[in-house]
């Protein structure tokens, strides 16, 4: 069975790259816009790995990984959070791991770098 990724993206061709990059990888991909539409997708469906960009509008990505990790499915409160940040400079690793992120990545994202990260994740 393919293992369900969630894209958290407000810009377009950031999502749109990441997703084909994912998808030749044989992943399945579900994509949205903020935080909020994250927690609504994560009540549908089960995802195996979330990646978080932390500069979203109406809730950003430290907001919404504290809420996932707040949830009550303790299933879903664990699934793995990668951030995706062009602003890392502005957060310490210590700052993400506070929130329940597991790992980040900067951008320009190396792609190379998330799929090696997805695959630890889900393996």
């Amino acid at each position: 069975m393919s293992k369900r990724i969630l894209i958290a993206e407000d810009s377009s061709v950031i999502q749109n790259i990441t997703k084909k990059v994912l998808q030749f990888q044989n992943f399945e991909i579900e994509a949205v816009k903020n935080g909020r539409e994250v927690l609504d997708k994560i009540q549908e469906k089960n995802f195996d790995v979330i990646l978080l960009d932390i500069n979203m509008p109406l809730m950003d990505g430290m907001e919404c990984a504290r809420a996932i990790r707040a949830l009550p499915n303790r299933q879903k409160a664990a699934i793995p959070i990668i951030a995706i940040t062009g602003n890392a400079k502005n957060y310490s690793v210590d700052d993400f791991k506070s929130v329940g992120i597991n790992e980040y990545i900067p951008k320009p994202i190396n792609f190379d770098n998330l799929v090696a990260l997805v695959k630890k994740y889900v393996s």
